[in-house]
């Protein structure tokens, strides 16, 4: 009986009889045979590898190192982006430079700042990416994969002095940091207590480049009513700005745990807002809301609850007042988060502003502050 399913053509003979044709044949299974595994192959998920991993470290200006790697299975026109966790994650190495070409023999390298993890993204050549995210980036869309890493050992910390101001110990950083995307230098002589008991601020140029101040609490207060006293901040120019609030370098699944109390005009002088309350993340409606504040003292509370944050503005330096008819006051009740390793922070710097920038030095004194459990 014939073969019904297969005859393969110029030769006389069923498959069933051997012979040349079945020898054809034998060849003929083995290079399909490999045609598939080739296909398979080509379709793999690509991976990628690090082959050079920084050292972990807290992020700024002046600390940068070399990371590379090895992509397998990447396609024509595909890059690499890169990013750093130093509180949100940044693409590196620089903003108007996020994509890391892949060499001819799959390899990748690129001079990044430092952080505490590492993140490799392969991405589709229509991939826009995002300046900071607050989360773990994903692979999908034009995300092809995503690889992360934990920073090499670790550095010394970055260099800081103490101040005792109100009670408590506050750690004052003495180089750069990133605030909304832009990085600015922080200097120790900006910040120091007077014979009075009182904190003060300063900007001011050095070098040719302006100076900011930072002073950061030594330790986590936690849920609790937050109380600062701050003279007249309306003197101040348009570009500069004061953030009192909460930071968690490691609570990036929180957004930091960011509450925050901001004085300044954001670098518009027109601006008729000069003081707002604000839950990060800022892009969420009803995250932010924004007043006038007129010239004088004002002393300002936060009472950070579980599910809500209360926010209060008193005329006058008297903290703490319970009774006082607040001028100004708002409760946030949606996407507040949960204390973990937060510090209380005041951050007295620049924003970037080409219609009103700095022009001379700025200073600003808060008189006092107070935590209440």
């Amino acid at each position: 009986m014939r073969n019904p399913f297969l005859r393969i053509r110029g030769c006389d003979r069923d498959l069933t009889g051997g012979g040349l044709c079945l020898t054809l044949a034998l060849v003929l299974a083995c290079c399909l045979a490999l045609n598939g595994c080739h296909t398979q192959r080509t379709d793999a998920t690509p991976t990628i590898e690090f082959t050079k991993i920084p050292p972990a470290a807290e992020g700024g200006r002046e600390r940068m190192g070399t990371i590379a790697g090895r992509i397998s299975g990447a396609r024509p026109g595909q890059q690499i982006v890169l990013y750093v966790r130093s509180g949100p994650w940044w693409v590196q190495p620089r903003v108007e430079t996020p994509f890391t070409p892949i060499q001819h023999d799959s390899t990748w390298s690129a001079e990044i700042h430092l952080g505490y993890e590492y993140a490799a993204l392969l991405v589709d050549p229509d991939y826009h990416p995002p300046a900071t995210m607050d989360v773990y980036p994903a692979s999908g869309g034009s995300v092809i994969a995503v690889k992360t890493v934990k920073g090499e050992g670790s550095l010394p910390p970055l260099p800081t002095k103490t101040l005792h101001f109100s009670g408590y110990d506050w750690n004052v950083r003495m180089t750069s940091a990133a605030r909304g995307g832009v990085d600015n230098l922080y200097d120790a002589d900006n910040a120091w207590v007077d014979s009075h008991g009182a904190l003060h601020l300063r900007v001011t140029k050095k070098d040719g480049k302006w100076t900011c101040a930072f002073v950061a609490q030594t330790r986590s207060l936690g849920y609790g009513t937050y109380v600062f006293t701050v003279h007249d901040v309306s003197q101040l120019e348009p570009a500069v700005v004061l953030s009192a609030h909460t930071y968690d370098l490691s609570g990036g699944e929180q957004h930091y745990r960011e509450l925050d109390v901001e004085m300044g005009r954001w670098g518009n002088a027109g601006n008729p807002a000069n003081l707002r309350y604000t839950i990060v993340p800022l892009y969420v409606p009803g995250n932010t809301v924004s007043f006038s504040e007129p010239p004088g003292v004002f002393t300002h509370s936060m009472l950070w609850e579980p599910g809500r944050v209360t926010f209060k503005t008193f005329r006058g330096s008297s903290a703490g007042r319970s009774v006082a008819r607040p001028f100004r006051e708002h409760v946030f009740t949606s996407g507040v988060p949960s204390p973990g390793q937060e510090l209380f922070t005041f951050m007295f710097y620049v924003v970037p502003s080409d219609k009103s920038p700095v022009t001379r030095d700025n200073e600003l004194v808060v008189d006092k502050f107070a935590y209440l459990p």
